[in-house]
């Protein structure tokens, strides 16, 4: 019954769906593929499909070519480019772990697909994700053929999960986390229903916290195949930085000069830093502020705001170009490259970061935390709770609650370097005594993986697997 139900509201709503994908310009790329209009999977290429035989490497390789099977396939399937952020160790390790099958990585929007092609290069292939339309996800999993599919963070589409279990492909959520807006959504009991529905048939849920382990629990999973396994982004690794990475120099800071790094900014964050900036510019005139929106097509809405407000503006993809005036003094400094961020947070003296500031639910506060900074965010941080609660019991963290709260305490940093260091080395331990959730994922995928004859791509030997229930 749920399942005419959804399909009958999904073709009513299609529209809608359409409109709204064209009118985010970062999930405009790759939407006839989603929409099953363009082949997505002709485009991905690679050694060769048959672990078995040596590789061709003057032929292409086509997972919809009918008379060359390929390698068997894990599909990772990670939203935007904070999930394939967390997920990159994992797909990496999976790619050391088992050589012989083949990974694909399929996301929503742009930013994820730029991920993925800049941090899994010759590890893993992408694509652009099917929209959950039944005569798509049919056809695309037809083509795939995956032999095992992981989502991330409770990315949960139902006609993907039934067409998946309908072909006896084993699924696995990883990361996953429930937040509390979302679960306060599902407690309508009809809403219960069709989410038990498509809980059921999952294989695993590996979750983040042990509220997430209950959450899902008590919307249907089954409790024996629930496990608690951590944050994998307690286990990104540090970034590197070589010679022709990001460093004080290739940013154009002076010696005397420090960084107030605020990353992941939406709309009305923006203007309350720049503020703050303006404070900060009293006590400590040889402060810059780096503003990273988290959507790299808002920086020139960004940069005109800054300038209206009476600050020279820089952005990084011109610092250093033949031409480019030499910035000093006070300025903002806004990041309009990818893939930066993480590093960047190395050279800040304190760091806030965004999506918490304004009801979104917050990023990434980890990647400044790696590097021993002080982590400043907002109010709103269900989307890391629990990371959140850890930096600032162990006093790595600090939440501010508005703007004048920002304000003060990014003086009060910047001013006492002792209680800065303290904050710094306290969010570095948090990082390093909670890793381990990484290996414990790996495990527990492994144990998916084992009864399949993995190099010939065949189907599972054993679908039913005695998984146990942890906390």
């Amino acid at each position: 019954m749920w399942r005419l139900f959804y399909n009958i509201v999904m073709l009513v709503v299609s529209p809608v769906i359409v409109a709204v994908l064209l009118a985010k310009r970062r999930c405009r790329r790759g939407l006839l593929q989603r929409l099953g209009l363009e082949n997505s999977l002709s485009s991905l290429s690679g050694p060769s499909c048959r672990p078995d035989q040596p590789d061709r490497p003057n032929e292409p390789d086509r997972l919809d070519s009918p008379d060359r099977p390929d390698r068997a396939v894990i599909w990772i399937h990670a939203v935007s480019l904070g999930e394939v952020v967390a997920v990159t160790p994992l797909v990496n390790e999976l790619h050391r772990r088992h050589p012989a099958y083949r990974l694909v990585v399929s996301t929503v929007t742009e930013t994820g697909r730029e991920a993925v092609e800049h941090r899994l290069a010759g590890v893993a292939d992408h694509c652009y994700a099917p929209l959950d339309f039944p005569w798509v996800v049919s056809r695309f999993i037809e083509r795939l053929q995956p032999c095992l599919y992981l989502f991330v963070e409770t990315e949960l589409w139902p006609n993907l999960l039934w067409y998946l279990r309908r072909r006896g492909v084993p699924t696995a959520l990883v990361n996953g986390r429930l937040s509390t807006r979302s679960f306060a959504r599902q407690q309508w009991a009809p809403v219960r229903s069709f989410y038990r529905t498509m809980l059921q048939p999952l294989s695993l849920c590996l979750m983040q916290s042990d509220r997430d382990v209950d959450r899902i629990i008590a919307l249907g999973a089954e409790a024996s195949r629930v496990r608690r396994t951590g944050n994998i982004k307690f286990d990104q690794p540090i970034p590197a930085v070589t010679e022709g990475g990001t460093t004080r120099a290739h940013l154009e800071l002076q010696d005397t000069e420090q960084l107030f790094v605020a990353g992941s900014t939406h709309p009305g964050e923006e203007e309350t830093l720049v503020g703050c900036y303006r404070a900060l510019m009293t006590q400590c005139p040889s402060a810059v502020l780096l503003l990273a929106p988290r959507h790299i097509e808002r920086v020139e809405s960004v940069e005109a705001m800054i300038r209206a407000r009476g600050f020279a503006v820089q952005r990084r993809s011109t610092i250093g170009q033949a031409g480019a005036p030499r910035c000093t003094g006070p300025r903002v400094v806004v990041l309009d490259s990818r893939g930066e961020l993480s590093a960047i947070y190395r050279e800040a003296v304190v760091a806030f970061v965004g999506g918490t500031l304004v009801p979104i639910g917050g990023h990434n506060l980890l990647e400044p935390a790696q590097w021993a900074k002080p982590v400043l965010f907002g109010p709103y941080t269900d989307h890391c709770a629990e990371i959140a609660d850890l930096l600032i019991q162990a006093g790595g963290g600090r939440r501010v609650l508005q703007a004048e709260d920002l304000t003060r305490q990014v003086l009060t940093l910047f001013s006492d370097d002792e209680e800065r260091g303290r904050m710094g080395r306290s969010a570095r331990q948090v990082v390093e005594q909670n890793q381990g959730a990484l290996q414990q994922t790996l495990e527990a995928i492994d144990r998916l993986l084992t009864p399949q004859q993995g190099i010939s791509g065949s189907p599972l030997a054993d679908r039913s697997l005695p998984l146990m229930a942890g906390r």
